[in-house]
């Protein structure tokens, strides 16, 4: 077996209101399908389910603010950082350096409603 990439992840949210405003300052588009809302970006996406109302399988247990992870962004991570700023986005940490999955990158951290860790990157 060879693995290919990640096709999408999930997040358990508390308010799925609250997590779609959030992301779409990002440009993430919210797609709600088959009884699920969904936020695509690029090629992937990111499944929300809301507390209280996964959808089965789901992590055990499911629990907002427990993800941490990368996105790679395509806009010069110093502009991200402005962008962040204007919108208001407190970042936690950085920009640093850090080591992705092919190679070294630039790298800032927030936090969603959620508290979920979000790192925002570019390789360098």
């Amino acid at each position: 077996m060879q693995l290919d990439r990640i096709d999408h992840l999930v997040l358990t949210v508390a308010s799925l209101k609250t997590t779609v405003e959030f992301y779409a300052r990002f440009g993430m588009q919210a797609v709600f399908a088959n009884d699920r809302y969904a936020l695509h970006f690029g090629q992937q996406k990111i499944n929300l389910h809301e507390k209280g109302k996964e959808f089965t399988p789901h992590a055990e247990p499911p629990t907002p603010g427990s993800a941490d992870f990368c996105l790679i962004v395509a806009t010069p991570l110093d502009q991200v950082v402005d962008e962040l700023r204007h919108l208001q986005i407190p970042i936690e940490i950085g920009p640093v350096e850090r080591a992705g999955a092919l190679g070294r990158m630039r790298s800032v951290y927030l936090r969603d409603p959620d508290r979920n860790l979000v790192e925002l990157a570019e390789y360098l």
